[in-house]
């Protein structure tokens, strides 16, 4: 559970950082999946089983959900989807080292 909770600091943390370093695009791609990483991580924090990938099972099913919706133009969700799997790579890369 601790590798967990770890693991979302380090992605809100790097969601946060867009606020000083990106531009205005990017702060618009990372506050709309920081919106999502948020409504699902925080449940999934009490969760016993929870974990990167269940996480990352759940968010690509939510942004999906939202894309199917509409809710972002095709080349705006191709940078969310980017982000997300660009944060859950770096996440990924730092477990194995």
């Amino acid at each position: 559970m601790a590798v967990f909770l770890n693991q979302v600091m380090a992605l809100e943390s790097a969601l946060d950082s867009v606020v000083d370093t990106g531009t205005d695009e990017e702060l618009f791609i990372a506050s709309y999946l920081q919106g999502h990483v948020a409504v699902i991580a925080k449940p999934m924090e009490v969760e016993p089983g929870a974990s990167l990938p269940l996480l990352n099972e759940k968010v690509l099913s939510s942004l999906h959900s939202a894309f199917d919706n509409n809710e972002l133009e095709s080349g705006d969700q191709k940078r969310v989807l980017a982000l997300w799997q660009s944060l859950v790579g770096d996440l990924n890369g730092s477990n194995n080292s």
